[in-house]
């Protein structure tokens, strides 16, 4: 386990024409979480797929002195100390000046593009030939994904194309994967891609973690099943089967034994209220998945997701029963699994496609929550935010992953704290913890971060 560190981030500020003063960074634009979303008659083309924690950029006021172009943009310096200290007593410490340009370029409704890339310039604990800069950031093809920080085309959901880090990604039902990060291995750098279309009365979504390489790409495929047995329904999606398959080629960010799952799912609406101030949603879903090819390899599930909104408040729970057999488990793509694919947490050295999961049965807690005082309708504009998942195996295993988010002094500080725990409870646990806080100042031009954690790296 390695510590790192970073403080003192001075960046500098260049707006563009048209750009808002502050720009606003969208936490879930494109939400994996969405497991309900509520919908008026008629307007059911803005429904909203799954995809999450993004940093897609929202063009606030545009100037109007430029307002015929459209365009906004900013760029942006940042500069940071980072290192890395040694693993229990062994080796040396690292440190390393960490210098990240960025560009920022919005067309509403059409473009948003973000490049820009962390650049680690060694400061100390260089042995003896070592380069000037980190090779561990750029020795792959995969790693030059970092440079599209963000990148979406299109407008509303449900049809768009979204690239960059998958942080917390969910691939709809999230019975595959769940709240997964592609940059959880800390020198695997790859961008990831999402696509989502609607032909009614189908829903498509496909993912790949990493656009440059072979490594793990999947998609799930609903059917609104209303529509087909009586004709276009004023709610879509109420009454849906569905059907995901995610495959793993293990061929980027280091070799690993390639995995494929499959899951069908069938979701039912119980209970829809709205009223001027908001809603309330209540769906029942259930769900059967195994290795394609393998006999005695698969789980069940069943359980409830609930959905509260209102102008200031979102709120999504999710409580599931699940049952493993054979070495199956639901959410196997989760926020562990790009180290897991190498070792999994526990006492078995293994990777995780090869690794004996007992036979068992779980129970599966999801919280999402966002809270403003003012409204949630700005973009990224949050007061609060919750984001966790648990989930509590009969024979003592734990796992948790979580998020906190807060806005303080009229939204000029912003901070997080969050962490991982994989096998809490078992022998070989694995666990990250992070933290940071952001203070804007001079009216946003200037900002100071910190930020500290601790990191796991295959080896």
């Amino acid at each position: 386990m390695y510590m790192r560190w970073a403080v003192v981030l001075l960046p500098l500020l260049v707006p563009g024409t048209g750009w808002a003063e502050e720009i606003a960074y969208e936490d879930d634009l494109a939400k994996v979480e969405e497991d309900t979303v509520l919908l008026e008659p008629e307007v059911d083309e803005q429904l909203e797929p799954s995809m999450d924690e993004g940093d897609a950029l929202v063009e606030e006021e545009p100037d109007s002195s430029n307002s015929g172009s459209g365009w906004a943009n900013r760029l942006s310096l940042e500069t940071t100390t980072w290192a890395l200290l040694p693993r229990r007593g062994a080796g040396t410490d690292e440190g390393f000046l960490q210098v990240q340009p960025r560009l920022e370029l919005v067309k509403p409704d059409i473009l948003q593009l973000d490049l820009g890339a962390p650049v680690r310039l060694r400061m100390w604990g260089a042995e003896a030939g070592a380069s000037l800069v980190r090779k561990e950031d750029w020795d792959e093809l995969s790693d030059w994904g970092q440079v599209v920080q963000n990148l979406m085309v299109g407008g509303d959901a449900p049809n768009f194309v979204w690239v960059g880090a998958l942080e917390s990604y969910t691939l709809l039902s999230g019975h595959l994967v769940r709240r997964y990060n592609n940059r959880g291995n800390p020198d695997y750098h790859p961008a990831g891609a999402v696509v989502t279309a609607m032909l009614r009365p189908l829903y498509v979504e496909a993912f790949a973690s990493d656009v440059l390489g072979a490594r793990l790409m999947g998609a799930e495929v609903a059917l609104d099943m209303q529509h087909v047995l009586f004709g276009r329904p004023p709610y879509p999606m109420q009454y849906t089967l569905a059907l995901s398959a995610v495959h793993d080629w293990g061929k980027a960010g280091g070799m690993s034994e390639p995995m494929t799952l499959a899951h069908l799912d069938g979701t039912a609406m119980l209970v829809r209220r709205r009223n001027p101030e908001g809603g309330f949603e209540l769906q029942a879903n259930a769900g059967w998945g195994g290795r394609p090819g393998e006999g005695g390899v698969w789980g069940a599930v069943a359980g409830l997701g609930a959905e509260y909104l209102t102008s200031k408040m979102d709120m999504r729970a999710r409580l599931e029963g699940r049952l493993q057999r054979g070495g199956f488990r639901q959410g196997a793509f989760g926020p562990d699994y790009e180290l897991a694919r190498f070792q999994v947490a526990g006492p078995a050295a293994v990777p995780q496609a090869d690794a004996p999961f007992p036979d068992g049965y779980s129970a599966y807690g999801e919280l999402i929550l966002s809270w403003d005082a003012e409204s949630l309708s700005v973009l990224g504009q949050r007061h609060f935010r919750l984001t966790m998942g648990t989930e509590v195996f009969n024979w003592g295993r734990v796992d948790v992953d979580g998020r906190l988010e807060t806005q303080l002094f009229h939204r000029n500080l912003s901070v997080g704290v969050g962490g991982v725990a994989v096998g809490a409870g078992q022998p070989g646990v694995r666990y990250l913890a992070s933290g940071d806080a952001r203070w804007r100042f001079l009216g946003g031009k200037l900002y100071a971060v910190g930020q500290g954690g601790t990191l796991l790296f295959p080896t």
